[in-house]
């Protein structure tokens, strides 16, 4: 069944949202003092790819330098992908076929407003942080 809704996920907007993320991530390497929001824009774009089958958990308690690029984060860029999420759950939601898709589309607002110290695992096995 994953596969089936991964498959309607990719035709009806996840293609999109992974090239939007993806080009987010490219433009933030670019600019070197934004390196880690491109990374973090990566495993968004990964996720956005294929989400069914797949969850997001926090790597650990969250240090000064990822909650301070949390906030400037949310502040220039989360908002605006939460918002367009949310539009595009609403859009998606219409059709009875579509609202898990609106779901998944949801499930992603949290990892799209603070990317950093996020890690995407699979829903089959437990994540246990890892601390240095």
């Amino acid at each position: 069944m994953k596969t089936i809704l991964n498959i309607i996920w990719l035709v009806f907007g996840g293609v999109f949202l992974a090239i939007g993320y993806f080009a987010a991530g490219v433009v933030c390497c670019l600019l070197i003092v934004t390196i880690p929001w491109g990374i973090a824009s990566f495993r968004i774009a990964g996720y956005a790819l294929w989400p069914f089958g797949r969850t997001v958990v926090d790597r650990g308690a969250p240090g000064v330098l990822t909650t301070a690029g949390n906030i400037i984060w949310v502040l220039v860029a989360g908002i605006w992908i939460a918002l367009g999420h949310v539009v595009t759950a609403a859009a998606q939601a219409a059709t009875i076929v579509g609202i898990p898709l609106a779901i998944a589309n949801l499930k992603m607002i949290p990892i799209s407003l603070m990317p950093l110290g996020k890690v995407i695992v699979p829903t089959s096995r437990p994540f246990v942080p890892t601390y240095r």
